[in-house]
């Protein structure tokens, strides 16, 4: 790790990861669609899925449920845009997933996030605001006419029916998580942040685009605020969090490993 930047430093972007409707599409879907008995009813899913979809991103959000696994794997950080959500970083070059190889494979041993897991279903919100509805993406290399069927007889099946279990249960960890990050904006707990990192090879690498909580700040918070967060909950998860900010080093050694720098150390 270095601090500081030089003339020849590559800067990347942390980049905010929307759950918003078209013309703004969640990241990964390209044509989400209601899933339905009329429009789907001979459409399946191929057995043989793999991670392909998530090679080209260096961050997914991650729900608050999530941060005591996540923390061993990636740097957390909060995105600078709204809404406000933590992602997990996972990768220093370019919108590249280290953790996913040519062959769409993630990285054994490594937590992948629920958001990666749930694709191609998702839980779309109305124009109306008043209720979701489960989607799958017709994009999906998986999507096809073989595999697990998502209808039997008309009535939705297994498939179908986890996935909008687990669709459910992740939007209201989503919204636990909006309010976890709302506390945290609203006591100006979160401040912009820059991870200058330096490769075996002495290339220089700077990460921005991204917020960290003020640890300071932090520790002054009133006594009352203190506790009602511990009731709630989120203390742990700030500290998730800030342990989690070490993992730029390993990030840092697997790129080298990965491009064959050596050991990053």
């Amino acid at each position: 790790m270095a601090a500081g930047k030089s003339e020849s430093e590559t800067t990347e972007t942390i980049k905010a990861v929307s759950e918003a409707a078209p013309p703004s599409l969640p990241l990964f879907y390209a044509k989400p669609q209601a899933l339905s008995a009329e429009r789907h009813g001979a459409k399946a899913l191929a057995p043989d899925a793999n991670y392909s979809f998530a090679k080209e991103t260096n961050s997914v959000p991650v729900t608050v449920a999530e941060l005591t696994r996540a923390m061993l794997n990636y740097p957390i950080v909060f995105t600078a845009a709204e809404p406000v959500v933590p992602v997990v970083v996972l990768g220093l070059r370019g919108a590249k997933n280290q953790f996913v190889s040519d062959d769409g494979t993630w990285q054994a041993g490594v937590y992948i996030p629920a958001y990666v897991r749930r694709y191609p279903f998702i839980l779309m919100e109305s124009p109306d605001k008043q209720q979701y509805t489960l989607c799958v993406d017709e994009a999906a290399s998986h999507f096809g006419d073989t595999g697990q069927a998502f209808f039997e007889d008309g009535e939705p099946a297994e498939i179908s029916k986890k996935a909008l279990e687990f669709c459910s249960a992740y939007q209201g960890q989503h919204v636990q998580t909006l309010e976890f990050t709302a506390m945290l904006d609203k006591y100006g707990l979160l401040t912009d942040n820059r991870a200058a990192i330096t490769l075996a090879s002495g290339e220089k690498l700077s990460m921005s685009g991204f917020r960290v909580v003020d640890e300071e700040k932090f520790t002054a918070l009133p006594d009352e605020v203190y506790l009602d967060w511990r009731q709630r909950g989120w203390i742990p998860l700030v500290y998730c969090h800030l342990l989690s900010l070490g993992n730029w080093q390993s990030m840092a050694d697997g790129l080298a490993r990965a491009e064959g720098l050596g050991d990053g150390s």
